[in-house]
């Protein structure tokens, strides 16, 4: 049996810290609906940030508004690639493992 796997969840501690889980349990789904949410909602942000960019009739307000968001939505979706980037090497090497040992 493959040893487990420590996943990176789309949120941090209340200090800051990243927060992890192991095993594929309601934690898990509950990563899974969040990276969800936030993907969905950098694909939004973007959208609004053509639109508003296209007018070049904005603030600075709107313009520093914008950045934020932009920013926050870009460290939640990388947050996100960490996370899938870590499970998809694991499940390489997992599935070289299961290739290279003998048939029982």
């Amino acid at each position: 049996m493959a040893d487990p796997v420590a996943r990176l969840l789309p949120w941090s501690s209340p200090d800051g810290n990243p927060c992890f889980v192991i095993g594929s349990g309601y934690v898990s789904r509950v990563a899974d609906t969040v990276e969800e949410e936030q993907l969905a909602s950098a694909v939004d942000l973007i959208a609004e940030a053509r639109c508003v960019l296209a007018g070049r009739g904005w603030t600075s307000g709107e313009l520093q508004l914008l950045t934020v968001e932009l920013t926050e939505a870009l460290v939640a979706v990388h947050r996100v690639a960490e996370s899938r980037g870590a499970r998809l090497v694991c499940a390489d090497v997992q599935s070289s493992q299961r290739e290279a040992s003998p048939a029982t």
